[in-house]
């Protein structure tokens, strides 16, 4: 019988999509026992600013990251959209579960829709990615920072401190909230964060044993995806400070990748596109997101 401890946020999202994983894990393989290590990120504990002025999105993984490297947890359970292109020395992503949906959400309960809202009308999101999608619709709307978990925000908007709030389907649906949103905004209208969506279940590179068994749960059409969007990452050295989008998808036997870049401000959009066969290999789909990358650089 094997016992593993695996590393999770304390946050409702976080602790949703994570025990649903370890769930799944346990009915593959029935001997295992597991335990929870919840451990509160930096990214938690600062709520008052923005990330762009703190760090990034890797604070919200550094300290699960410590934890894995010193032996407290053998893995853990990111979004990976929250992880950095750049692992620490020692880990590994091992395991990318099938994908839930992409696409992010408007919830706006007294107007439904972008196009209804009036003019002037305040949308929360602390995503610079989509202040740029949504201004590039509607310039007359004012997109305000909003920062916090998913029932904070949702209380936000309830309360008529904004009109709108932008979040990832994902995240209500894995928290049984789908009906919150009042639209679903396509690739078209908001192009989707690197990974949104995807789990990314990091371990120490030398546990083969737990890299094993985790791998019961990889999906290799997700995995080949995420590869290519996390390419076009790496290549423009993305973080909190640059809106940035990377979406790859298989239609047919073709990889379809898109993906943009503003400067913070959100002046100087450049976007791009490409296909091509789908990759034999996950190496391969992130060469190909490299090459994207490239071309939207400066």
């Amino acid at each position: 019988m094997r016992s593993l401890v695996y590393a999770t946020r304390r946050s409702m999202l976080a602790l949703a999509q994570c025990r649903a994983f370890v769930a799944r894990l346990c009915k593959m393989e029935a001997t295992l026992q597991t335990r929870e290590l919840q451990v509160v990120t930096s990214g938690d504990r600062i709520t008052d600013r923005p990330l762009a002025d703190i760090g990034g999105k890797g604070l919200f993984v550094k300290e699960i990251e410590e934890a894995l490297l010193d032996g407290r947890a053998d893995f853990a359970v990111h979004s990976i959209k929250d992880v950095p292109g750049t692992l620490p020395p020692g880990l590994i992503i091992t395991c990318v579960p099938k994908r839930e949906d992409p696409r992010d959400v408007l919830v706006a309960p007294r107007h439904l829709t972008l196009e209804r809202l009036p003019a002037g009308a305040r949308v929360g999101t602390c995503s610079l990615r989509r202040r740029v999608a949504i201004e590039a619709r509607r310039r007359d709307l004012e997109v305000v920072p909003l920062r916090g978990n998913v029932d904070t925000r949702l209380r936000k908007v309830d309360s008529g401190e904004c009109d709108a709030i932008v979040l990832a389907r994902a995240g209500l649906l894995r928290l049984g909230l789908e009906d919150r949103a009042t639209e679903v905004l396509e690739p078209e209208v908001s192009l989707p964060a690197v990974g949104q969506g995807a789990l990314g279940i990091e371990c120490r590179a030398a546990d083969a044993e737990t890299r094993g068994l985790l791998a019961l749960l990889h999906d290799a059409r997700t995995a080949t995806c995420v590869a290519a969007e996390r390419g076009v990452l790496v290549a423009l050295g993305g973080d909190c400070k640059t809106p940035l989008a990377a979406y790859a998808e298989r239609t047919g036997d073709m990889l379809r990748l898109r993906a943009f870049i503003a400067t913070p401000d959100g002046s100087k959009l450049r976007s791009a596109e490409c296909t091509a066969s789908w990759p034999a290999t996950e190496e391969e789909a992130h060469l190909h997101g490299l090459a994207l990358g490239r071309t939207l650089k400066v």
